[in-house]
């Protein structure tokens, strides 16, 4: 008898752990909520690779990058986010934050490397070089957070996580329209695909019973490729392009290991203009992760952020972005599509995304693999992330129904949206008597001018003393 209680409290503590921190989950179970992790946010860590890299010139040579090369650095780009994960959930020294956060190759430094890569006398070997030394940069930076911590108050970090998830919202809607830039972008197929999905992630949200109710994110992916699958098949629309998968096999083969880029004939160039360049953008990644990081906590965790799990946080994203650069790629940081994911679903347990990363790391190990998940149609992901990122907005809401409602935090808040947000919104070049890489960081990136300005009016208006004291805790 009390060996079958034994088992009924090991079964019953078994389900419950994937909204616990730590604890056994049977990987019937943590392999699909893994995996939905990874779906989440697995063409969104690919795309800046592709842009970044497509663009890019050899310095010896003036040439682009060859198709096999770009291939490649997709792979190295998902073994990068899934160690940079793993460094996260499972911490080396000081550098990991224990929390459930997934790493991926990030859309803010777009601007900053295009400058980088595309100039001759720098090109991708420069870019590379900025990256190392940047996310070194960065990682010092997040370990020495209990010194300037303060000064991110409340009312900042949570002006942050809302702008994170306003800045995400055309993300989403650009997803569900066909993928950005896409010749058929509104398309009739498109807006129904997204739809679709997105009511079989409701209603999979309502009629799955327990734990499983959180996997309606995946169930919306599946029900979503099978019906793109499905009209592609009988040619009523081109949703999913097969091609990549024989491609990949044809020019990498059906397992590769990642290789660094000292070992690929493109030697990193460092170049203290390029790092200067890229050195701002760090500290706004810092910001962005800062505010996912806080965001996981209250949103997922129910209770504040520790010191000791910022700095863990930040040192991950900067030297987990060093290593990136190490296998070519761009900078690395917390993806926000998944820090939605955690905050909706509650599906908090770390070797559950830890299963995550070891499937992005095998994915890499199989480029066809990744090929296939990379044949994901933008407006299936739309359909599914679009209540995701409306989710961090709705958390950073909540932040700032705990911060006091006074004058100070009504024109703190204001000016920074105002002027954040509306720098994404101007008609023209809103900084065209400066220099190109200021607009490339402002004009397109709301969380930069929103952090920035709420910042420093928090450090100058008057009556912030007890605010910096709060922040400092």
């Amino acid at each position: 008898m009390n060996s079958n209680t034994t088992k009924e409290e090991k079964a019953s503590s078994s389900v419950e752990n994937v909204y616990k921190l730590d604890g056994r989950v049977p990987l019937k179970k943590a392999i699909p909520f893994g995996l939905q992790h990874v779906l989440a946010m697995f063409v969104s860590n690919l795309a800046p690779v592709l842009i970044v890299c497509g663009a890019a010139v050899v310095r010896s040579t003036g040439e682009p990058l060859t198709s096999a090369e770009i291939t490649r650095l997709l792979q190295n780009a998902m073994f990068a986010a899934g160690l940079g994960t793993c460094m996260q959930l499972y911490p080396v020294w000081k550098i990991g934050s224990k929390l459930p956060i997934v790493m991926g190759v990030s859309f803010t430094f777009l601007g900053s490397l295009l400058i980088i890569c595309t100039n001759p006398d720098l090109g991708y070997e420069g870019m590379v070089g900025a990256v190392i030394l940047g996310g070194i940069f960065e990682g010092l930076v997040g370990l020495s957070a209990r010194y300037w911590k303060r000064f991110l108050t409340p009312v900042v970090s949570a002006c942050v996580v809302i702008a994170i998830g306003l800045s995400l919202l055309s993300v989403g809607m650009d997803s569900w329209g066909g993928g950005s830039g896409a010749e058929d972008f509104g398309s009739w197929y498109h807006l129904l695909t997204g739809a679709f999905t997105l009511v079989v992630c409701l209603v999979s949200r309502y009629l799955l019973k327990g734990v499983y109710k959180n996997l309606n994110i995946l169930v919306g992916l599946i029900f979503g490729y099978v019906l793109s699958v499905i009209f592609t098949v009988a040619g009523i629309a081109p949703l999913v392009d097969f091609s990549g998968i024989s491609k990949t096999i044809s020019e990498v083969g059906f397992f590769s290991l990642p290789r660094l880029v000292f070992f690929t004939g493109h030697l990193p160039v460092f170049d203290i203009g390029a790092f200067f360049t890229i050195a701002i953008v760090f500290l706004v990644s810092a910001a962005e992760t800062t505010g996912a990081t806080t965001a996981v906590c209250t949103g997922a965790l129910g209770r504040d952020i520790k010191m000791e799990e910022l700095q863990g946080s930040l040192a991950v994203d900067g030297f987990s972005s060093a290593i990136s650069g190490c296998f070519g790629c761009p900078p690395l940081t917390s993806f926000s599509q998944n820090v939605g994911l955690v905050t909706m679903t509650k599906v908090i347990n770390r070797f559950t995304i830890f299963i995550g990363a070891l499937i992005l790391i095998l994915a890499s190990l199989f480029p066809p693999l990744g090929a296939f998940f990379q044949s994901l149609p933008q407006a299936v992901l739309g359909g599914c992330t679009v209540m995701m990122f409306g989710s961090i907005m709705y958390e950073g809401i909540k932040m700032l129904k705990e911060c006091e409602f006074n004058d100070r935090t009504m024109i703190i808040v204001s000016l920074a949206f105002c002027i954040g947000v509306g720098l994404t919104q101007t008609s023209g070049n809103f900084f065209a008597a400066f220099p190109k890489a200021v607009g490339d960081i402002f004009n397109g990136n709301a969380v930069a001018g929103v952090f920035v300005v709420s910042l420093l009016l928090s450090l100058f208006l008057p009556g912030g003393k007890k605010e910096r004291q709060q922040g400092g805790q």
